[in-house]
């Protein structure tokens, strides 16, 4: 390479070590194991506890997604007021709260609402000690009831979420033509418009010079 000017003068590195700057991942099956054995002890150190929380159903954002639902980060406080759940006691009662989420359609409100309504119906709260129960805490008699520590497969997204609301499947959907070829068609016929009225004329033209 020839020098031209005041440049500087090149010094090209192409054999560095780059072997040794590669980071292989050849630990992810013994890392899912660690993570499986890791969540069993989570949920027999915080039985009868659950080991994950209340979330709520949101919809996706944008146009393309919002047609299907998903959980949310948290309640928000305007659901909570509605519940007659506190903010402050959510968090120790299992339930997500988002201090920043805002509501911006009533079904997506009411809907919440019903659910944190059905957890809190079939909430069971023990109390942190044998001999001192609180208000909130539920009595003894009903403590015996069904406790599950998996808040997903009561309360996840396919469940039941709320008056009004349920999943779209594609099967629901009306079997409508293709928009591609209904617009094409549309446009053929818009540009071919008088070619076929000229030609019509001339079928007709023809057909009476013949009579």
């Amino acid at each position: 390479m020839a020098i031209k000017h005041n440049q500087q003068i090149p010094n090209n590195h192409f054999r560095k070590d780059w072997q040794r700057r590669v980071r292989c991942h050849f630990d992810q099956p013994g890392k899912k194991a660690s993570r499986r054995i890791a969540r069993r002890a989570k949920a027999a150190a915080v039985a009868p506890r659950p080991v994950d929380k209340l979330r709520p159903i949101v919809r996706c954002p944008t146009i393309k997604y919002n047609r299907r639902t998903r959980l949310g980060r948290g309640f928000s406080l305007a659901e909570l007021k509605a519940a007659g759940i506190p903010k402050l006691y959510a968090p120790t009662i299992g339930i997500a709260v988002d201090a920043r989420r805002q509501n911006l359609s009533e079904e997506g409100l009411a809907a919440n609402v019903e659910r944190l309504k059905q957890y809190k119906a079939r909430l069971i709260v023990f109390p942190k000690r044998s001999n001192k129960a609180k208000k909130a805490d539920t009595p003894a008699d009903q403590r015996s009831g069904e406790t599950t520590q998996s808040i997903a497969s009561v309360f996840g997204v396919g469940q039941a979420i709320g008056p009004g609301f349920s999943e779209i499947k594609k099967s629901d959907l009306p079997k409508s033509t293709d928009a591609y070829k209904t617009l094409r068609k549309a446009r053929s016929d818009a540009k071919l418009v008088g070619v076929r009225e000229k030609r019509a004329k001339d079928k007709a033209d023809a057909e009476a010079a013949k009579k």
